[in-house]
């Protein structure tokens, strides 16, 4: 069984829409890595939802295939799961759409400024711990040690307990990023990923892998599936860059993701749906 199936009379609407709450001025970046990685890993339909148009930014040229639309558009869009947080920012107005948005029964991956948003504000914490819906949650050790009033450097040296911590916590599975990233759940399941390498350690990469899980679960794979094999994927995406280009240095965000496509398309069809194969 492989981990996307595609019936040769499918349209995009078979294949999930994706929606990205995020994007502010000055952090559009974020959202758009999210949304291309996500389109490239075979999403039927890629949303960019933003607090507001007004400074204009309305198309990604490089991927006019993705839909920017402000996030009191979305409500008529037909939304299968949403990613919340790559450059939402930590105004008001981006507490007050998390909040609203949260509250929806779809899959939702939280990642970056949604992340920072909830140790802000222990109320959007127990939302999140009461959801009923699938949640996926992407720290790397820095978030990870604001949700749980500790440091960086106290996470790094428990990393195994503060990812099952978080999970029982907010009631998702965590993806706590780093090396070897660990993927726990709330019932104490646990897989580390042994892919990747310091490539990895640059801007927009976090976004990339959002974007990347966010498109496996919104075509049909399991929360826990498209976490574990897009960890991999990601990783393994950063290794192969590294071999053509010969060195660590100067790889971009922006490079793994038709690397990541490529491997989709090269690899998929032979794994195994369990996450530890």
């Amino acid at each position: 069984m492989s981990l996307i199936q595609r019936d040769p009379e499918s349209n995009k609407a078979d294949h999930g829409t994706l929606a990205i709450l995020g994007g502010s001025p000055g952090m559009v970046g974020a959202a758009v890595l999210s949304a291309r990685c996500a389109l490239y890993s075979g999403t039927g339909r890629v949303l960019i939802v933003r607090l507001s148009l007004k400074d204009g930014f309305v198309l990604d040229p490089i991927a006019p295939e993705i839909m920017v639309i402000d996030v009191h558009s979305q409500a008529s869009r037909p939304i299968t799961t949403w990613l919340m947080g790559p450059g939402l920012g930590t105004s008001d107005e981006a507490a007050q759409a998390l909040r609203s948005l949260m509250s929806c029964n779809l899959p939702l991956v939280l990642d970056a400024d949604a992340l920072n948003l909830i140790a802000q504000d222990p109320s959007l914490a127990r939302q999140c711990a009461r959801r009923r819906a699938p949640t996926v949650i992407t720290p790397h050790p820095g978030e990870a040690g604001r949700l749980l009033n500790s440091s960086a450097q106290q996470i790094q040296a428990n990393r195994v307990a503060t990812a099952v911590q978080l999970s029982q916590q907010l009631n998702a599975i965590t993806v706590l990023k780093g090396h070897r990233t660990l993927i726990a759940s709330a019932d104490g399941t646990l897989h580390e990923n042994m892919t990747g390498n310091a490539a990895l350690a640059c801007a927009g990469t976090g976004d990339v892998l959002a974007g990347l899980i966010g498109a496996l679960i919104a075509q049909g794979c399991s929360p826990m599936q498209a976490a574990c094999h897009g960890v991999r994927l990601h990783g393994e995406a950063a290794e192969h860059l590294t071999k053509r280009l010969g060195g660590m240095i100067g790889i971009t965000a922006g490079e793994l993701i038709p690397e990541i496509r490529t491997l989709l398309n090269q690899a998929l069809p032979t794994w195994s749906a369990h996450p530890e194969n």
